[in-house]
């Protein structure tokens, strides 16, 4: 056989046009959605990242570095530690002993001299709320004017430009926050007696630029003075003092050595566009080189022997770590699903071509080409098509999600474009390894499996049930290996197979009952179904994997949103909450109820501080919720949330027990903890207004609207006090709830909580949304590329129906005969498609939910909910079943209709040129 030609490739692909482009479009969608993955999961786990080192306190998120002034020398050599080029040297040397990847924002970071503690100041003028002196605190920070706007004054300077530890006059300046709380002016003058007495003068009044940069956050004080509190005795009050900043010029360092302890610092923050979760890892590393590594040690050989480096960026890398190992694998599970799907919809296409070019395939063979010969032809058509294809696809992903890493995007657009170039030639020279005249017909009703098959299969059925054995006995984020990932992938596989092997058994159990049939069409649609060629069962295993991917991703989303549903309303305790510390008006009920959307209104009194006169509990001092309600309403807003159902009767207090009576005993529903510790007998309890009340716990549920937590009782409000019944807690229900209108009726009496707005406040990190959307993206993926799996096979076979209609139509079939034909016939792929994945995806959420925790990705703090575990969602089983028969009879249906209109001769001339 000659040598692949060009001529030939193009011959080959302008006889068919059409089935070279819809390649080039399947490829270019798939490596543009391989390669948009990886790219995306780097953009949402930086996000997360970055996030998690913003929200962390200024000192948390960054590495502090501090040091003595040089001890063991001269006076002149601690003078000269302190001043800003030695100050200048030694960040230097401590940004080169950083390790990448960690980056420091040297915008952002600071260094200088300050005392270690703060100085009262004996001034009478600064504010004294409980006759405390200020305090302050004095620091030689460099790179001030690159940070502030000078608003009144001038920035502080040193005389003759050279301080010392002589020194005993100093300038200075304060931000303006600082200013106005302690009521300093430009030319005030604050002493500081300590050591020695320092006396500073104010000279200017600055604004600092980003007042929530690193820079300023770090030392706060420096920019905002704090009200702090002094120590003081059990029960006594803590007597308020106030503790602001006072900002010297850098050069005047030496001049706080003989006032008071002092200490060098190096403030250094993270550059946050550098950060980067893959590089996760390295950062943890480098972080732990500086705190008692060796950059520990280097800072001790270049600073000082007593250098000490204190950061919070180990546990932020540490709880980021442990967010992403447990969101990692449920991503990847959906990743896997999803591509599994799409390389079978590839491989699918590169076997249907081959069956489509059986016979020219066949005739080539017979004149002598060789297998590799064979091979290197199909090969260079679907490389001319395909690698262009999957270069653009490529390009389409690095432009729509823009910094992340080039290199696996560039890896996955390359597997898909390898298998689909090598499809094609591997399945025809496997098909054609021998050269044969006539294949004959294998009929999927009678043809049977290879040994070699028969391995293959028990191999993947080995290698599911211990993914899936593994992944219950492990869970997906305790580290159970690869395999888990694809565990849901093998599950669909396995049923595919197992389909494939049943399917011929109905079909041959139903020939022989066909035949006693009064119609032709039954036992002619029964016959072509069993007569099917076996290949045609491939979009089987498609479709059965694509319903394993949307059963499980529909799974983890509904559980996720069940999740979140549940936590936000065991907070809130119904769709709204209004609370306040005092009683709320009384007409706040009435407007709350015209608010719109607002169905129903219950008023709750809750008393936080009822304490127990039992001698069993803390000396009779413990403290737990009372609410007090209207039994039936209450219990009506109790079933309707589905939180502690009860009947409104258990509740009700006894008749003749007026409010505020101590000989009545009042039914009460306690929580497990609760009753647990006051069983079954009376016992009293001392309201907040003084009273005394006796109950008896009756019913006991796990929670309750009116009090979140574990510990609470409700009792019948009529039989409390009118104080302590008088409503601070209104619980709402209804649809499309306001937050303004709720906040305007409530006119400032109480707070207004949302349960939709709890909700929100789940989703806290890009990792967790991201997410979320990688599993909607792969559940659609899945979804799309089995519908074109079935349509593909559809297609394959479009030709041989279209004839068969138009002779059987020359034999007297009418049209709705035709039309019922085709729906019969595919009716016996079709239902054991749905039906299969109907159980498979019900079995594969059953058998994979003991090792599957959703709380992490559900739930961003500690919420009241518990474990979230995954459950099976019925729409992601209903939905993709209904879609494959629909799909399935539609284009069977629209193939009769189009058959019909074209005629007879057509279709018997379109069959035989084809």
């Amino acid at each position: 056989m000659n040598p692949v030609t060009a001529p030939w490739v193009r011959t080959r692909l302008r006889a068919a046009p059409g089935a070279a482009l819809a390649l080039t479009v399947l490829v270019a969608l798939t490596a543009c959605l391989a390669a948009a993955f990886p790219r995306a999961l780097d953009r949402y786990t930086d996000a997360g990242l970055r996030q998690s080192v913003d929200r962390a306190a200024a000192d948390e998120g960054s590495v502090l570095v501090d040091a003595a002034p040089a001890l063991g020398g001269s006076v002149a050599d601690a003078e000269d530690s302190v001043r800003p080029k030695s100050l200048a040297r030694g960040y230097r040397s401590v940004l080169g002993i950083v390790e990448r990847p960690l980056v420091i924002d040297e915008k952002q970071s600071s260094y200088g001299v300050r005392v270690n503690e703060s100085l009262p100041s004996p001034e009478k003028w600064l504010p004294r709320p409980d006759g405390v002196p200020a305090e302050m605190v004095l620091a030689a920070q460099q790179g001030l004017t690159d940070h502030i706007r000078l608003r009144s004054g001038r920035l502080p300077e040193v005389a003759g430009g050279r301080a010392s530890v002589s020194t005993a006059e100093v300038e200075a300046a304060v931000t303006e926050e600082t200013a106005r709380k302690l009521h300093i002016e430009v030319g005030s003058v604050v002493h500081v007696p300590a050591q020695r007495d320092l006396t500073v003068h104010v000279t200017g009044i600055v604004k600092p630029e980003r007042p929530d940069s690193a820079y300023w956050s770090v030392d706060s004080v420096l920019r905002t003075p704090s009200l702090r509190h002094q120590p003081a005795p059990p029960g006594t009050p803590s007597p308020t003092y106030w503790v602001g900043g006072l900002l010297l010029a850098p050069e005047a360092g030496p001049a706080l050595l003989g006032t008071a302890p002092v200490g060098r610092y190096w403030h250094l923050a993270p550059d946050p566009d550098s950060v980067h979760g893959r590089d996760l890892d390295a950062l943890a590393s480098a972080v732990a080189s500086l705190e008692s590594g060796p950059g520990l040690e280097r800072l001790h050989s270049t600073i000082g022997p007593l250098t000490e480096v204190t950061t919070g960026l180990d546990d932020v890398f540490t709880a980021y770590g442990q967010l992403r190992g447990d969101v990692g694998p449920l991503v990847v599970v959906a990743a896997s699903g999803a591509g599994t799907v799409a390389a079978v919809v590839l491989l699918m296409a590169g076997g249907l071509a081959t069956d489509r070019r059986r016979a020219e395939l066949a005739l080539l063979r017979a004149r002598g080409a060789s297998v590799r010969g064979l091979a290197g032809r199909l090969l260079a058509e679907t490389a001319v098509l395909a690698v262009p294809a999957g270069a653009l696809g490529l390009g389409v992903a690095l432009l729509a999600l823009p910094g992340a890493r080039l290199l696996p995007a560039l890896w996955a657009a390359a597997a898909v474009t390898a298998v689909a170039c090598l499809a094609l030639p591997l399945r025809a020279a496997a098909a054609h390894r021998f050269v044969r005249i006539h294949d004959g017909r294998r009929d999927v009703a009678s043809a049977r499996a290879s040994r070699r098959r028969t391995v293959a299969e028990l191999t993947v059925v080995v290698l599911a049930v211990g993914a899936v054995d593994l992944l219950r006995r492990r869970g997906a984020t305790e580290g159970a290996g690869d395999l888990v990932a694809v565990a849901p992938v093998l599950v669909g596989v396995i049923a595919a197979l197992v389909l494939v092997r049943l399917y011929p058994l109905p079909l041959r159990g139903l020939a022989r009952p066909a035949r006693r049939l009064r119609g032709a069409v039954g036992h002619l649609a029964l016959a072509r179904a069993g007569r099917t060629s076996a290949s045609a069962v491939l979009p089987l295993l498609a479709l059965l994997t694509a319903f394993t991917v949307a059963a499980f991703g529909g799974s983890v989303l509904s559980g996720v949103a069940d999740a979140r549903d549940r936590a936000a309303l065991l907070t809130v305790g119904a769709d709204a909450r209004v609370e306040a510390t005092d009683a709320l008006p009384s007409g706040l009920p009435d407007r709350l109820g015209k608010a719109s959307g607002v169905r129903e209104v219950t008023e709750v009194g809750i008393d936080y501080e009822a304490k127990t006169l039992d001698a069993k509990t803390l000396d009779g001092r413990q403290s737990l919720p009372l609410a007090g309600v209207d039994p039936g309403a209450y219990a009506e807003l109790a079933r309707r949330t589905g939180l502690g159902a009860f009947p409104a009767g258990e509740l009700t207090r006894p008749d003749g027990a007026e409010g505020g009576s101590e000989d009545a005993v009042l039914p009460a529903l306690a929580s497990p903890a609760a009753a647990e510790r006051f069983g079954s007998g009376a016992f009293p309890l001392r309201l907040a207004d003084g009273s005394i009340a006796t109950v008896r716990i009756v019913l006991v549920r796990d929670h309750t609207p009116a009090v979140p937590g574990d510990d609470f009782l409700v009792v019948d409000r009529a039989g409390l006090t009118a104080e302590v019944a008088r409503p601070n807690v209104l619980l709402l229900t209804g649809d499309d709830l306001n937050a303004g209108a709720l906040r305007r009726a409530a006119d400032g009496a109480g707070t207004v909580q949302l349960r939709s707005a709890e909700r929100a406040e789940y989703v806290d990190s890009p990792l967790q949304s991201g997410a979320e959307h990688i599993y909607t993206a792969a559940v659609a993926a899945a979804a799309g590329y089995a519908a074109l799996a079935l349509l593909l096979s559809l297609a394959s076979t479009a030709p041989e129906r279209a004839a068969l209609l138009a002779r059987l139509r020359t034999m007297g079939l009418t049209r709705a005969q035709g039309r019922r034909l085709l729906v019969l016939e595919s009716l016996p792929q079709a239902l054991p498609a749905a039906l299969g994945g109907i159980l498979t995806g019900w079995a594969t959420v059953r058998l994979l939910s003991p090792g599957i925790d959703l709380t992490t990705l559900a739930l961003s703090t500690a919420s009241p909910v518990g474990r979230a575990e995954l459950h099976t969602d019925p729409w992601s089983l209903a939905v993709p079943a209904a879609a494959v028969l629909v799909l399935t009879v539609g284009v069977a249906a629209l193939q009769a209709w189009w058959s019909g209109r074209r005629g007879a001769v057509t279709e018997l001339r379109a069959g035989d040129a084809r």
